[in-house]
């Protein structure tokens, strides 16, 4: 069974990460670069949500941010840097090379929608270009009443190409997703309230991070292992037909269904008291210890 671990071995220079009852809370804390999304960020992102996965209890992952904004999106510097992004040379090696750069830079924030963990995401400010497209990827978004949020990607003469594109029209209206692309405007809260983008809108940060974090305490205090057989459902479910998905459910729980937490749950509710689920095995690499 996975121990909470010491926080202080969570070494980031992006985030600050905390677990607390089952609960890892991972803060973007470098608020006077607007939290912009430099070299390290895109490294540290998937290696820290192993790193939780793996060095943690927490049975659910929230992600917050400091200062006046979430995230002003993708620091320029990703893409000026010429070892990762040589500027000179024969162009189908050239293009070769941006191609495999996108696709690292898209498994990044793909992590959040592999995890084993729900993601929920708090946004104060804005929240612009590669945030939106990190956000995008999570479970599920809560905002304070004077965010906003942007594909800024089209304003400056480039398509979004982190997976705003691809999952955005799966949570709300298409075409308003192609408005929002094609104009690059900004949609403000009560906007992405309406739409169903985020499940809440709050006052303050402050306010925003309490009903967050009980949110995540309610998910925390069920079975891990009904909460990731739901995670795996609904991301299946969003990308196959509901023959193929429902097939996919029968299996899984075929597989996957004990009647251990069943029976747990049972005796929480005629006891009164919380059920104590087991957690599920860490998530290590092959082989490892």
């Amino acid at each position: 069974m996975a121990q909470p671990s010491d926080n202080s071995s969570f070494n980031y220079s992006c985030f600050a990460i905390e677990v607390s009852d089952q609960i890892a809370h991972l803060q973007f804390c470098r608020p006077a670069e607007l939290n912009s999304m430099n070299k390290a960020f895109w490294l540290e992102l998937p290696q820290a949500i192993r790193d939780i996965e793996t060095n943690s209890d927490a049975r659910v992952i929230v992600i917050s941010s400091t200062g006046k904004h979430f995230s002003a999106g993708m620091d320029l510097g990703v893409f000026s840097d010429s070892k990762a992004v040589p500027m000179s040379g024969d162009p189908g090696r050239m293009a070769e090379n941006l191609r495999r750069v996108v696709l690292q830079l898209q498994d990044s924030l793909s992590s959040l929608e592999k995890v084993r963990l729900p993601v929920l995401t708090a946004v104060q400010g804005g929240c612009i270009g590669g945030a939106l497209d990190l956000v995008c990827a999570s479970d599920m978004r809560y905002c304070t009443a004077d965010s906003y949020f942007n594909i800024k990607e089209t304003e400056i003469g480039m398509t979004a190409d982190v997976g705003t594109l691809q999952r955005m029209p799966k949570l709300i209206p298409a075409g308003i997703v192609r408005e929002l692309a094609y104009t690059g405007r900004k949609f403000q809260a009560a906007e992405a309230l309406q739409l169903g983008f985020v499940n809440q809108v709050f006052d303050s940060q402050e306010a925003m991070l309490d009903g967050v974090m009980t949110i995540a305490k309610q998910i925390a205090q069920n079975s891990p292992l009904a909460v990731t057989g739901c995670k795996e459902m609904l991301n299946y479910s969003r990308d196959h037909s509901v023959e193929d998905s429902l097939k996919y459910m029968a299996t899984w729980q075929a597989g996957m269904f004990r009647p251990v937490d069943l029976m747990k749950s049972f005796q929480a509710k005629a006891t009164k008291q919380p059920a104590s689920y087991d957690d599920l095995f860490p998530h290590k690499g092959l082989f490892e210890q």
